[in-house]
């Protein structure tokens, strides 16, 4: 059989660059989880990709633009993690919303350097891309409470609903945050980390989805009256 011809200059610059650009953003995950946004260096970044300190301005134009992409990338993993939930849920809102609660601590566990840079004040919030992936991934979790509350997709959520979203969001959001801090390893001893939040998170929020799917069901049949 013939040999291929070597890849031309121009194809293996293209292929350097699109691994130094992977390369970047994995050094900067991996070290956003190890010292958080505070011990976070560009210079760092690129000691870490083996390239200078010049080179990530290539691609990123700056260390705010690398943390931006990143940011990204992660509200856009967040929505895959939660739209595996609502496929495992199925029908039913209440396991629906569950298993995005389950896919949302599990996300944060598996990407701590991404869910810690993503909520931070200042996130370039008028990058156009950060936005369109952070509201990608508030809408899950939105219309699964819209789901759940049998609110049409046109109709506003009034301050009680609203008050549902804010609820199951900061349960998730802080469960993860204590356990990333290392407050909750006594959950379950027995158990890996990652098992006990499963353990834990699933029940917890049946609980508490049952219970608000009831009284919110409760309030609308009292009005109707």
């Amino acid at each position: 059989m013939p040999k291929k011809p070597p890849p031309s200059p121009a194809a293996r610059t293209a292929y350097h660059h699109g691994a130094l650009r992977s390369s970047l953003i994995d050094a900067t995950e991996a070290l956003l989880a190890e010292r958080g946004l505070e011990g976070f260096s560009l210079r760092e970044v690129a000691r870490r990709s083996g390239v200078s300190p010049a080179a990530p301005a290539h691609h990123f134009g700056d260390a705010d633009g690398l943390l931006t992409v990143v940011a990204t990338l992660a509200f856009d993993g967040l929505t895959e993690a939660l739209a595996a939930g609502n496929a495992r849920g199925g029908s039913d809102p209440v396991a629906r919303l569950r298993e995005q609660g389950v896919g949302y601590v599990r996300f944060a566990l598996r990407h701590p350097g991404r869910f810690g840079l993503m909520f931070r004040a200042g996130n370039h919030g008028d990058d156009a891309e950060l936005q369109r992936s952070g509201h990608a991934a508030f809408a899950m979790l939105e219309n699964g409470v819209r789901d759940l509350l049998g609110v049409p997709p046109d109709q506003p959520l009034t301050a009680p609903q609203h008050a549902v979203l804010m609820s199951i969001w900061s349960t998730v959001h802080g469960f993860a945050h204590l356990t990333l801090a290392g407050q909750l390893h006594h959950t379950r001893c027995d158990l890996s980390l990652e098992a006990s939040v499963d353990a834990v998170v699933g029940p917890m929020l049946q609980q508490q989805l049952e219970g608000l799917q009831a009284v919110m069901e409760g309030t609308g049949k009292q009005r109707a009256r």
